[in-house]
Formats: C-alpha cells, sequence, structure tokens
C-alpha cells in the first residue's frame, strides 16, 4: 500500500470516529483528537474554540455519515482532508474540510469548517 493510501484511511478513519457518540460525547476524546490551538468554522457561521469542546458533554451528538473522503497533503506534516456528511438528525449536508497536524507522533485536528451544501 502507498503513503498515499495509508495516509488516507488513517485520516478518515479519524475523521470518522469524530462523528461518533462516543467521541463526541467525550471530552476525554476530543482533547486527544483536537490540537491544543484547535478552531472551526461551523456550518451556522460560529467559530468554536478547543475550550468550546472539550466541556464535561462533549458536542452536541447527531447521526452522521462521511462520503466522498479526499485528503490533500500541504507538507509532511500538514494534511487538508475534504468530505461531504449527510447528518440525517438536522436533514442536511453538509461540505466538511479539516487540517490535520502530525503533533507528538499523532494526527491532531487544527482546523475545521462546515459549509451547508443547497
Amino acid at each position: 500500500m502507498e503513503e498515499i493510501d495509508k495516509l488516507m484511511l488513517t485520516l478518515k478513519k479519524l475523521e470518522e470516529s469524530h462523528l461518533t457518540p462516543e467521541v463526541r460525547s467525550s471530552s476525554l476524546e476530543l482533547d486527544r483528537l483536537l490540537a491544543d490551538n484547535f478552531f472551526e468554522f461551523g456550518s451556522s457561521g460560529t467559530i468554536y474554540w478547543k475550550a468550546d469542546c472539550i466541556v464535561d458533554e462533549g458536542v452536541e451528538v447527531r447521526q452522521m455519515s462521511l462520503y466522498d473522503f479526499n485528503v490533500h497533503p500541504l507538507s509532511p506534516d500538514v494534511v487538508l482532508t475534504t468530505y461531504r456528511v449527510e447528518d440525517t438528525t438536522r436533514q442536511q449536508s453538509t461540505l466538511r474540510s479539516s487540517i490535520w497536524k502530525y503533533i507528538d507522533g499523532r494526527w491532531q485536528m487544527f482546523f475545521h469548517q462546515g459549509t451547508i451544501k443547497k
């Protein structure tokens, strides 16, 4: 398997884990997944920081599925991921992008953006 394929599998698994109730409802798991300087431009237009996500109850849990996943390496330790999410809880589709950084021996999400698809 080529390096890009391994990278794609690793980051897709991390992105999918971020959608699960087990991770979204765990401040411990979110703390591990998100870089210390993480921020997000939510599909609502709200800006979120890591501290907004690392609360006792985690972040909102919804039923979501990931599609059309791609990786775009920006440097050896920084990768942009792009994909589409179908959110059956809110009955909407969003385009998503994340920037992942390889920090202290593991990939962590540095930035995330969701844009509602019309």
